[in-house]
């Protein structure tokens, strides 16, 4: 028997658009565009899969021989994205590793450490999607395999990992820093129509009611 209030069902399924953009700023500035700038979107590459894991734990604190309170801690976000042969210059951008455009030649090597803003769909199995922007975090070197070719049909992509971290900048709709947000396109609240031209964040999302009646953020 369902719990009343459960609602409709659904399991994820479908994932596209992997989108990043350079993090310029983020600092506690409360002036208009100085606390938290970034550049402009790119695609990374095609993508096949994004998992996520998030560090956390939870720690009771004794006190008079009993358990009294728990203290409980979040860590940073692990998210693996399985995807397509990224294209070398993109590479070295996300990985702070160096790019020749004469030659198109990526040299692996020391790598200055930058962080990124991470953005893709997924979808619901009712159709209904899911926008989604991780707004701080750092792109590992990505594993790759290679194979000699055959008669068949296989081919293999990459994976890549994002460890992402709430940002320094505490944004004004909640008064507190932010890993991410994700907008559910079903419930027709947002208004997303620029969502990935740039990094939507807390501050810049607004509701299509305010659209339409020309106030919002």
């Amino acid at each position: 028997m369902l719990k009343k209030g459960l609602g409709e069902i659904t399991e994820y399924r479908g994932v596209e658009g992997l989108v990043a953009a350079e993090i310029l700023i983020d600092n506690n500035d409360d002036a208009e565009g100085q606390g938290y700038v970034t550049g402009e979107v790119f695609s990374i590459a095609g993508v096949a899969e994004i998992s996520k894991t998030t560090e956390s734990s939870s720690e009771p604190h004794y006190y008079d021989n009993m358990p009294a309170i728990v203290i409980e801690s979040t860590g940073s976000d692990e998210v693996t994205c399985t995807v397509s042969a990224i294209d070398l210059e993109v590479l070295a951008k996300i990985t702070g590793q160096i790019y020749d455009e004469e030659t198109g030649m990526f040299i692996e090597g020391e790598r200055q450490n930058k962080y990124f803003a991470l953005g893709y769909k997924t979808k619901k199995t009712n159709g209904d999607e899911v926008y989604v922007w991780r707004l701080k975090g750092t792109f590992g070197i990505p594993e790759s395999s290679h194979a000699t070719e055959d008669d068949g049909a296989d081919a293999n992509g990459q994976e890549i990992t994002y460890t992402g971290i709430s940002t320094t900048h505490k944004f004004k709709k909640t008064g507190k820093n932010a890993k991410a947000i994700n907008v559910d396109l079903g419930k027709n609240l947002a208004d997303v129509a620029t969502f990935f031209d740039k990094v939507t964040t807390p501050d810049i999302l607004v509701a299509k009611t305010s659209v339409e009646t020309g106030t919002g953020a």
